[in-house]
């Protein structure tokens, strides 16, 4: 248009479920009601003027808009009393606000029919705006914390570390602050076995001059207790005696609120259950010691589910299952398990073809499990597996089945131990020939885990070992020992588990036998997921013809990774992780050590984190089908 101005479309924005904290438009004006436009001034702190806009009902009801003038008038002096209180709360106890209505201050009854006129004159036409103005003071900080019990006596440094009243430079005199600490001060009591230690008083003291807040607890210890009399209530079809067999605390053993969170982490473990709720007793029993109820709710039995995994070197696969929590009345569970996978990438296929080994990259397994729990009534569970099934992987081809029974004994929550008898028999193939076998043993195996989290732990240490004679006087052809060991720890730098370094060792080692008498599937080998990151799964290790992996009668890796969490449901993992196996029955360093790093991502769930993971190989071997890059996905942490 020549000569003329053009018209402009107004803009149009797209705030994907509120990413970029849009903020929503009132209401138009209105000849019914006096629609109003808030703002609030003077207030840097994000979080302390979020605070005031979530206790204002004038911001919280800004889409609603009032009839008249006077119920404007009402919002904005019910918010005068209430937002000094959020001042306080945040250590700024000389703060003042005033709030004006279209220029108009509220400061008392006289000002309130003004406003309200004031208000009144936008009817119709427009926006009732409305300014709460904010001058927080100078904000006052933590100067010293005491705490007296209620003869006024101090506690002794033994009972109460200097650390639990140590105030640091400049940390704000916040109400939540203050609350905070009498928790963590009372929880500090309860840990000394007090269940019913509570605070009977706080007396915070503020300084105007100095601009400083001292506060004194008086805390009430109560009684030491241990703990009483458990008692399991609100099971229908499982046997209590069951449920009972996973409960380690015995009634005398000191109190603590450790004690009663194990109890409910070890029900838990009954597969059959579902809600475990712990409560302690409100009184001490005769015997001075604290009731404890567990409170649970039973689970439906069957249960069917599927899952997928992917790699980007091992090629994907999925699983079905099915499961029954409680197949005869006693916490039962039998388990089948159905899996097949395919080997995507499949790096080795001319060199098997040319090395004789007959296989589509095409495997499987299928399983079932049987579980019986507390063994009349003690802590002993019978285990029994059967499977059958084709393990085909880049350098080797597997058919195998067999069987396992075995008796495990729980030593405690963290510990048990197992023994019992195994047998398979099968032919596997590689790149040195065929092995028909037959494996008769009796395996042994510890295990102590006291990590916080199957899925994503914390904190705590897991530790497994086995050993598995399998001895020819047995039926065993060829006649081997199998040893197997790992290792892992976990470390969080803060209290909310947001910094975390874990570690992993991994050992294993066979003799009895030359390499190429036993099984390749019996054999050693590193890389996948699991393991050394960015190489194929199962490759990693001594070569044999055609340069295809062979295996090793011993085994050496490790990990460290440190897990971040950048907000509460995504996180960042730098990881590197080494190892190699080895032909010799212990690790001889003749075969390199192969090192991977990679960044993953984890997304948190209720069920637990969602891996991503992206490795690469750090020195790659020309003619050894390695990729610069791999991907993994999958559910939990690698470990």
């Amino acid at each position: 248009m020549a000569g003329g101005a053009v018209p402009v479309a107004p803009a149009l924005a797209f705030d994907l479920f509120g990413l970029f904290a849009s903020e929503e438009e009132p209401p138009a004006p209105s000849a019914g009601a006096l629609p109003y436009t808030v703002k609030f001034q003077g207030v840097d702190d994000e979080d302390v003027l979020r605070a005031l806009q979530d206790t204002s009902t004038l911001h919280r009801l800004r889409q609603e808009a009032p009839p008249d003038g006077e119920g404007l008038v009402r919002r904005a002096e019910a918010d005068l009393r209430r937002l000094a209180d959020v001042l306080s709360g945040y250590g700024y106890y000389q703060g003042r606000v005033a709030i004006r209505i279209d220029g108009v201050a509220l400061a008392g009854e006289p000002s309130v029919i003004v406003a309200a006129r004031a208000a009144e004159a936008s009817r119709g036409r427009a926006l009732v705006p409305v300014k709460v103005v904010v001058e927080p003071g100078p904000l006052y900080t933590l100067r010293s914390i005491a705490v007296r019990d209620p003869r006024g006596t101090a506690f002794s440094e033994e009972i109460l570390p200097e650390r639990f009243t140590r105030v640091g430079e400049d940390v704000p005199a916040r109400s939540a602050t203050v609350l905070a600490r009498e928790a963590r001060i009372v929880d500090r009591f309860r840990s000394l076995g007090h269940p019913f230690a509570k605070a009977v008083a706080r007396d915070p003291v503020v300084d105007d001059a100095a601009h400083v807040m001292d506060v004194t607890y008086t805390v009430d210890p109560g009684p030491i207790a241990g703990l009483g009399e458990v008692a399991v209530r609100g099971t229908k079809d499982i046997d209590p005696a069951v449920v009972r067999s996973f409960i380690y605390a015995e009634p005398g053993d000191p109190y603590t609120p450790k004690a009663v969170s194990d109890i409910r982490r070890s029900v838990a473990k009954v597969e059959g259950l579902g809600s475990i709720r712990v409560r302690e007793g409100e009184a001490l029993d005769g015997a001075g010691n604290l009731p404890i109820f567990v409170d649970v709710t039973e689970r439906e039995k069957n249960l069917i589910g599927v899952s997928a995994r992917f790699s980007t070197v091992d090629g994907p696969g999925i699983r079905a299952y099915y499961a029954n929590r409680n197949l005869f009345g006693g916490g039962e569970t039998l388990r089948v398990d159905a899996d097949i996978y395919y080997l995507g990438n499949d790096l080795y296929a001319k060199q098997r073809k040319a090395a004789g080994i007959d296989s589509n990259g095409l495997g499987g397994r299928l399983s079932a499990t049987f579980v019986k729990p507390a063994l009349w009534g003690t802590r002993n569970d019978f285990i029994a597996n059967v499977f059958a099934g084709r393990e085909a992987q880049q350098s080797y081809v597997s058919d195998a089945a067999g069987g396992t029974v075995a008796v495990r004994h729980r030593f405690s929550d963290t510990f048990f131990a197992q023994v019992g008898v195994d047998g398979q028999a099968g032919r596997s193939q590689d790149a040195l020939g065929k092995v028909d076998y037959r494996l008769i043993g009796v395996p042994v195996s510890v295990s102590y885990d006291s990590t916080d989290n199957l899925l994503d732990p914390t904190e705590g240490v897991r530790l497994t070992a086995s050993a598995t004679p399998y001895a020819g006087f047995l039926g065993s052809d060829p006649s081997i020992f199998v040893a197997k060991a790992q290792g892992s720890t976990y470390y969080a730098f803060d209290d909310e588990g947001r910094y975390i370094l874990a570690g992993r060792l991994g050992f294993g080692s066979i003799s009895g036998a030359n390499l190429e008498d036993i099984p390749a599937n019996i054999r050693f080998f590193a890389g996948g997921g699991g393991s050394v990151r960015g190489f194929p799964y199962r490759t990693l290790g001594p070569r044999g013809p055609f340069n295809l992996p062979i295996g090793g009668r011993s085994l050496l890796e490790a990990s460290v990774e440190a897990r971040i969490k950048v907000t509460d449901t995504i996180g960042v993992v730098p990881f590197i992780d080494a190892g190699t196996a080895f032909a010799g029955s212990l690790p001889d360093f003749d075969e390199r050590i192969r090192y991977a790093v990679g960044l993953g991502l984890r997304y948190y769930t209720g069920i637990g984190p969602i891996r991503v993971d992206v490795a690469f190989p750090m020195d790659r071997i020309k003619g050894n089908h390695e990729r610069p890059v791999a991907l993994y996905i999958s559910l939990g942490q690698s470990f």
